[in-house]
């Protein structure tokens, strides 16, 4: 698989955080905040593990504090993807 796309990144990220709140996904955008979905610390933990499986990236906890909208969410993600990819890029040249 290439390189997913922001648009990919923020809708998976949107799936985990419905499933977890158990909440449609119609009502979930890029500026909705995880404070207006109910989330509390708890879930954020399971749902950044959640997208820790499925994108095979690490988010460090300290980085959870300052996660507050799904566009935080999937610009970190793609962050992340984009520094192991570059990482996986150094090691084999």
């Amino acid at each position: 698989m290439t390189d997913p796309t922001y648009e990919y990144i923020l809708e998976q990220c949107k799936q985990d955080v419905a499933k977890a709140k158990r909440i449609a996904l119609e009502g979930i955008g890029p500026e909705t905040t995880f404070e207006s979905l109910g989330l509390d610390s708890l879930d954020m933990i399971n749902v950044s593990f959640e997208i820790e499986e499925r994108f095979h990236v690490e988010i460090p906890d300290s980085a959870l504090s300052s996660i507050r909208t799904m566009d935080d969410m999937a610009r970190g993600v793609a962050a992340l993807l984009a520094a192991k990819a570059t990482a996986e890029a150094e090691g084999a040249a």
